[in-house]
């Protein structure tokens, strides 16, 4: 009974070429002898699978086997598996589906990351400012090579300058390769032949590092920046890794964030609420605007100051200024205060408690 190739990648018989390679990266990930030494059914679903993957990767081959007609598995890849190897480098590069990281490209340096506090207005408009952390850098002295002054380093016997090593064994399924970090040089391809003596051939130094950082306008606490390359250094041919600056927007007493938006209480008092006023409210800016509170104010009334909020965070524009009217009722009267708003109560046919004795006494 003929295998159906589509069934064992899982694939639809109308599937792109693109589709049928990444089901065929993944079985071959999940199903490779070297990750399943234990299981030999894992070796023939991935025999099975290189199968399918040859003869329905090329159009050609694929429309004859979509007719029915015979396809000669021996010639598939050059004779048995012995170009198998061949196969998976087109599928996953010359690293092959199990190497290592330096096989793929060397690790990066530690990622940093630090802190640094703005005030409101400086996350409102935005602000140029400098950071500080203690970090490895490349070394001073040698420029991060590791090598001594006059000094150079020397190609790797074992790798050849390569910094991967290959080892070929024969299997059931015919050759196969293995791709690794060469051991001695740790995939750079170089060795230090003598060696810097300010950082031991390390290539790094520890020191105190200073950037400078363009922090944009709207940014919130929590809100990072990534600085590229400006974080710990690891050594020669290894890229540094990144520096991420977190911010922290420190409290203002003035105004409550909300967002886009700046939330400012204004105080005014009883008359001013039933009569209406002018009140002079602070700016983000340092500068001053003001604002006309109609008659008959109620306590939380609401008015926006168009534009004269937080910055938008990647994008054009700023959120508004949103002034509450907060109205203060009097807690302490006068004589002459108290028997005002008495004459007033009687005209708003209002019934305020009576005065205490010592009242009546003091307004005699």
């Amino acid at each position: 009974m003929a295998i159906d190739y589509y069934a064992v990648l899982g694939v639809e018989r109308d599937a792109s070429t693109e589709e049928i390679k990444r089901a065929f990266r993944i079985i071959a990930r999940d199903s490779h002898p070297d990750a399943n030494p234990d299981d030999p059914a894992a070796a023939e679903r991935f025999r099975q699978a290189a199968e399918a993957y040859e003869v329905l990767r090329q159009p050609e081959r694929r429309a004859r086997y979509d007719r029915g007609d015979t396809i000669d598995i021996g010639d598939l890849f050059g004779g048995g598996f012995g170009g198998l190897d061949d196969l998976l480098r087109s599928v996953f590069g010359d690293a092959g589906p199990f190497a290592s990281d330096g096989a793929r490209g060397r690790a990066r340096g530690r990622d940093i990351l630090v802190q640094t506090q703005v005030t409101l207005a400086e996350a409102a408009f935005g602000v140029n400012t400098e950071v500080s952390y203690h970090a490895d850098r490349a070394c001073s002295t040698c420029g991060g090579d590791g090598t001594a002054p006059g000094t150079s380093r020397i190609t790797c016997s074992t790798c050849g300058g390569a910094g991967q090593v290959r080892v070929a064994r024969r299997s059931f399924l015919g050759t196969m390769m293995t791709v690794s970090t060469c051991p001695d040089c740790g995939g750079v391809g170089t060795l230090v032949d003598e060696a810097c003596d300010a950082c031991a051939g390390r290539g790094v130094e520890s020191a105190e590092q200073t950037v400078k950082v363009e922090i944009p306008p709207g940014v919130s606490t929590g809100t990072r920046l990534r600085i590229t390359g400006r974080g710990e250094a690891a050594g020669f041919g290894v890229a540094p890794g990144d520096l991420f600056v977190e911010i922290v927007v420190a409290s203002d007493e003035r105004f409550r964030r909300e967002g886009d938006d700046v939330v400012y209480h204004a105080t005014i008092g009883l008359s001013e609420a039933a009569l209406g006023t002018t009140v002079e409210i602070p700016l983000l800016d340092g500068g001053t605007d003001t604002v006309e509170v109609p008659r008959g104010t109620q306590p939380g009334w609401v008015t926006r100051v168009r534009g004269e909020g937080m910055g938008r965070l990647g994008r054009r524009g700023r959120g508004d200024m949103i002034v509450v009217a907060d109205v203060v009722v009097p807690v302490e009267l006068g004589p002459e205060e108290e028997d005002l708003l008495r004459r007033y109560a009687e005209l708003r046919k209002e019934q305020p408690t009576e005065p205490s004795r010592w009242r009546k006494k003091a307004r005699r």
